[in-house]
């Protein structure tokens, strides 16, 4: 028979558990894409505003990147999801607090998953339509426009998803106030960013703004991934 002690700290254990689960994922997401945007950007790939001729020789002559790129995404899905997922059962296992704002992660998370499939789909699309063109067609520069314009869409719906996750977790308190401000900073970044989506489809410096609220998740899920796996949930 357990002693009552035993059965005192199960619940202890299993929360903790799901904080290392939590804070892995995101960990392992925030690295994940970090290789796959290196892999681009160590690979030239062409702004949104640059020539579709050019586009069209990127994609040609670098199919194996690309296809390294799509596996990431392929990876970043699931992690994305056990992250807001798992991040808002901690919230619930903590109180009410901050339960209104993992609920907002959730679902904007999941919105912006449906994005990076379409964003990655289309930038497949976009290699094996290149591979045989000896020129750009209609076509290809209109499977090109929507991959930009379902990036700059997916800025805003990484914003949502920041602020949410940031405060969920503040209020909670998994992290402390200097991470709840990075999260609204870089989350309004992103959002601000949105409002120009059109702008940044056709190539606008704008997209820097929502690059900078972009490298602030990066860091704010680093930040929250550690300190998750090193203490877990009080």
């Amino acid at each position: 028979m357990r002693s009552p002690q035993n059965t005192a700290t199960t619940p202890a254990r299993s929360r903790f558990g799901r904080g290392r689960l939590v804070g892995t994922a995101a960990i392992a997401f925030a690295v994940s894409v970090a290789i796959e945007n290196a892999v681009l950007a160590g690979t030239g790939a062409p702004t949104f505003g640059a020539p579709i001729e050019e586009v069209l020789a990127y994609y040609a002559a670098n199919r194996d990147p690309v296809a390294i790129a799509s596996s990431q995404v392929a990876l970043n899905l699931p992690l994305l999801l056990v992250f807001v997922t798992g991040l808002h059962g901690l919230v619930q296992r903590q109180g009410e607090a901050g339960a209104d704002w993992s609920r907002l992660a959730v679902a904007a998370g999941a919105t912006l998953s449906a994005i990076f499939v379409l964003v990655n789909v289309l930038q497949i699309g976009l290699v094996l339509s290149a591979d045989g063109l000896a020129e750009p067609t209609p076509a290809f520069e209109l499977v090109w426009h929507v991959h930009a314009a379902a990036f700059a869409l997916a800025l805003p719906t990484l914003g949502t998803t920041f602020i949410g996750a940031a405060l969920a977790a503040h209020a909670s308190g998994l992290t402390p106030p200097w991470q709840r401000l990075l999260g609204l900073v870089g989350g309004s970044l992103l959002l601000a960013a949105g409002l120009g989506s059109l702008a940044i489809a056709d190539g606008s410096e704008l997209i820097f703004v929502g690059l900078l609220g972009f490298a602030a998740w990066l860091v704010w899920l680093l930040a929250t991934g550690v300190r998750l796996v090193r203490s877990g949930p009080r």
